[in-house]
């Protein structure tokens, strides 16, 4: 199998008359990369290349070395230039948002069953919302009917047991360290049945 000289995709990249301080990649797997982000089979995309099947599997497969007339016809055929070819694909911008909350100093909300520490407050447009609540109910009968909104929640227990009622499901005891994922829009109420307050951990996703 002929491995494709690094030098020469630098060259390529050059008498392009574009930027020549283009990383080189795996030819093949580029091409079947971009192929496969058009939906395209081979023959689609050797037909828009005007290359014949068996020169563009061979090129996918590492068994030649294209001509640079072939990579033009690659380039034009799958609308690109010839250096992005050698180019990796751009990963997504990272923009490094964070945000700590210190034991204790989340923001309260409280309400008649539930005394809710809401998390990570200073970042906004969040996908998540996770707080940390004490449990105060102790019978289902202290709730005004079923709590229900949009989105998924992760349920975890940080200390006491607690009994999660679900709208569709049987009630389950659970213990610290124990956990639930459900759908949010299903009626779901938490009460503790340990002898102090339970505490534990939401995650709620904001859609």
């Amino acid at each position: 199998m002929t491995q494709t000289d690094p030098k020469h995709l630098i060259r390529v990249a050059r008498e392009s008359g574009e930027d020549g301080n283009v990383m080189p990649l795996d030819l093949g797997a580029r091409v079947r990369d971009l192929r496969k982000e058009r939906n395209w089979t081979m023959e689609q995309a050797a037909q828009q290349a005007g290359l014949a099947r068996s020169t563009l599997s061979k090129i996918e497969n590492g068994q030649m070395s294209p001509t640079y007339d072939a990579l033009k016809k690659l380039a034009v055929g799958l609308g690109i230039s010839v250096p992005q070819l050698f180019t990796p694909p751009q990963r997504e911008q990272i923009n490094g948002r964070m945000v700590t909350t210190q034991s204790g100093q989340g923001a309260a909300h409280n309400t008649t069953t539930y005394e809710h520490e809401l998390l990570a407050e200073g970042l906004r447009k969040k996908s998540m919302l996770p707080y940390r609540a004490r449990i105060r109910a102790r019978k289902i009968e202290e709730f005004d009917g079923w709590v229900r909104h949009d989105g998924e929640e992760f349920l975890y227990v940080l200390t006491g047991t607690i009994r999660l009622y679900t709208e569709f499901y049987e009630p389950v005891e659970m213990k610290r360290g124990d956990s639930a994922y459900y759908d949010a829009t299903m009626g779901h109420n938490v009460v503790s049945t340990s002898a102090e307050d339970a505490t534990i951990l939401w995650v709620t996703s904001l859609q």
